[in-house]
């Protein structure tokens, strides 16, 4: 599952974890990442590796464009875009 997210610099996803792998391909801007224990920076074109049930975390560094691409499908998405 491919999700395009448009975050504005200062946005950040507070630490969290759940059973989906996940990258995160940089698109445009800059992002900042924990994973597990590791902090890491990344920019356009880079990607980060999130294993299944890892806690990670990330702020927006410059207004950014990025896919988060999740294995397997993110249910909890899918009903959140079809509402009610």
């Amino acid at each position: 599952m491919a999700v395009r997210v448009e975050a504005p610099k200062g946005a950040h996803a507070p630490a969290h974890s759940h059973p989906h792998e996940q990258m995160t391909l940089v698109i445009s801007g800059r992002l900042r990442f924990r994973v597990g224990e590791e902090w890491r920076e990344v920019g356009p074109m880079e990607i980060v590796h999130i294993p299944s049930g890892v806690e990670h975390e990330a702020e927006v560094l410059e207004d950014s464009l990025f896919f988060d691409l999740f294995h397997p499908v993110r249910e909890d998405f899918l009903r959140r875009v079809e509402g009610p």
